[in-house]
């Protein structure tokens, strides 16, 4: 697995953003980051850390939400896209897989698929070749593609959410929390198809993601974040060997799991008073 991030150009960048709900909840305090072409990037953190709603500034799915970005700006490709139309974000290429699957649960996993090529004009033949491409990548859904959605399990309709972003062709996929509900053997199987997608397919991806473990042995480059704001970021295989992330992600206290930044105090601490 690669360890650094690709030395390619920037694809999407964030530039110290702050994100407001219903005009007075600040939810993003100057988050910024970068995304490689071609790289796997992830966003670290907890429940409430910023990681959904930073993947929705992106794509522009704030407003449903009553969100907004109200400082800062977000550029694809060097151009600014922080107002930009959620649909024409798909045309661009920026396709988000939204936490939790959402698949259409009356429609077959075939269905599913297909609605994932619906922007497209590029004939039914592509559309063929790339159903099958998806079925390659997941061949469990070719197995279960006449069954209903809504029926299959929740690791068949996350696979079915990735596949379905995949039959737009994308350039960028944002990934939010693909490991959620699902258990250890079944995560390392969606990681490396998304390591395979990445790396045949040419398919940038940010996601976010708490299962840090298993998202830095796959990602390029991480940002962590808390309350909002990046603390730390760094090549994933630094972030990984980081002593104050080891103990964030996994050292518990008497108190339960430690802040970020409590931890990083500490050790200042203890290093003047040693």
């Amino acid at each position: 697995m690669l360890d650094s991030a690709a030395d390619n150009d920037t694809l999407l960048e964030v530039n110290n953003i702050e994100v407001i709900y219903n005009h007075v909840i600040l939810v993003l305090k100057g988050v910024s980051l970068k995304v490689p072409k071609g790289s796997i990037t992830a966003l670290l953190g907890g429940n409430g850390a910023g990681k959904t709603t930073t993947l929705k500034a992106i794509s522009n799915l704030l407003h449903s939400e009553r969100g907004e970005v109200t400082k800062g700006m977000i550029s694809y490709k060097s151009n600014r896209i922080d107002q930009t139309d959620p649909a024409d974000m798909v045309k661009r290429g920026v396709v988000q897989v939204m936490e939790g699957r959402h698949c259409f649960e009356h429609l077959t996993i075939e269905e599913n698929l297909l609605t994932g090529s619906y922007t497209r004009t590029d004939g039914k033949g592509a559309i063929a070749a790339d159903l099958e491409m998806v079925y390659n990548y997941f061949p469990r859904l070719k197995e279960r593609r006449r069954s209903q959605a809504g029926y299959t399990s929740g690791g068949e309709q996350q696979m079915c959410a990735i596949g379905r972003a995949l039959m737009s062709r994308p350039e960028t996929i944002l990934l939010d929390e693909p490991s959620m509900g699902l258990a250890p053997q079944l995560v390392e199987q969606i990681f490396e198809i998304v390591k395979s997608v990445n790396e045949n397919e040419g398919v940038t991806f940010l996601l976010a993601e708490q299962n840090t473990n298993v998202a830095l042995r796959y990602a390029h480059y991480g940002y962590i974040l808390e309350s909002g704001r990046v603390v730390m970021d760094g090549p994933a295989a630094e972030l990984r060997e980081n002593p104050d992330v080891k103990e964030f992600y996994l050292g518990m206290s008497d108190e339960g799991r430690k802040s970020f930044r409590d931890v990083r105090s500490y050790r200042r601490r203890k290093r003047w008073l040693s």
